[in-house]
């Protein structure tokens, strides 16, 4: 990793479809810190995004610049500096963790022997060395996700995108490839549905929304307005509230909540949720 250059720097980065839809609506950031974490609903852009800054698609217009280089400019020096983990990856199941992992990095100029032993020494830092034998249908769902942490560790690339790498996996299969993840030593940008995910492993986070940064910042950063609060929901009108289907939502002080318990209202710590949920909501200071 190169500390010295800012990992993804964007500038009126645009992309709009043929159908006049705008998956992205001239964003400008910068990233910081070690893990850069897209959060935004569905259709919100986050693929789009990162498929554009790993040179996969082609913006409308605006630049963008990974590690000070250039996305339209320099492909194939970003194509080697890179690792991306699109999210509907998934192993061929009648080869092993090894073969797969191996085969990834001859893809990317490695000796046999270089991808043999690379690829033993990433799958036994994310504890598969006992698995590496088996055939990837033979694995958990979470073992299979980790077989693409584990290139991502190996290609000890300056840049790694993943693409919600835990979308349907069980609670524990995510609990361990969140650890896997924190193994890899390099850059990373992540884009994740789950906000657990996001607050337990980011540096940074965005929240993309119609294709536009509506919020940004570390956790801490995002929560700040929520300090001293919690979060209501009621399936009667409250006030201060707004209504997500069934459910009425407000936030409210954390030492007002008793009159709250007794009209039979649910109260629940504030978490990153609580970005998406309270932007129709006024929060009082």
């Amino acid at each position: 990793m190169n500390g010295d250059l800012l990992m993804i720097h964007c500038e009126n980065l645009t992309k709009k479809y043929s159908d006049g839809f705008v998956a992205l609506n001239s964003i400008s950031f910068d990233t910081s810190g070690r893990i850069n974490t897209l959060i935004g609903r569905n259709g919100a852009g986050k693929t789009t995004l990162t498929r554009i800054l790993s040179t996969q698609l082609m913006p409308t217009s605006g630049t963008a610049t990974i590690n000070g280089m250039d996305i339209t400019k320099n492909v194939s020096e970003i194509r080697r500096s890179i690792v991306s983990i699109p999210q509907e990856a998934s192993p061929l199941g009648i080869l092993t963790a090894q073969e797969q992992v191996g085969m990834f990095l001859i893809g990317r100029g490695h000796s046999f022997r270089s991808a043999k032993e690379e690829a033993r020494i990433a799958l036994e830092t994310l504890g598969l060395g006992d698995f590496r034998n088996l055939p990837a249908d033979k694995l958990s769902g979470g073992m299979k996700r980790k077989i693409f942490v584990a290139m991502a560790i190996a290609s000890r690339a300056d840049t790694v995108f993943l693409d919600e790498p835990t979308t349907g996996l069980d609670p524990i299969s995510r609990i361990e490839v969140w650890s896997a993840i924190r193994e890899i030593d390099s850059e990373i940008f992540l884009t994740t549905h789950y906000m657990e995910e996001a607050q337990d492993l980011s540096d940074h986070v965005f929240l993309l929304e119609h294709g536009n940064i509506a919020a940004r910042g570390s956790v801490n950063d995002l929560l700040k307005p929520f300090s001293g609060k919690v979060r209501v929901e009621s399936r009667s009108e409250i006030p201060d509230s707004v209504k997500i289907g069934t459910m009425w939502i407000s936030y409210v002080s954390s030492g007002d909540t008793a009159e709250y318990l007794e009209k039979g209202c649910t109260i629940k710590p504030i978490s990153l949720d609580d970005v998406f949920i309270s932007r129709g909501v006024e929060i009082e200071p």
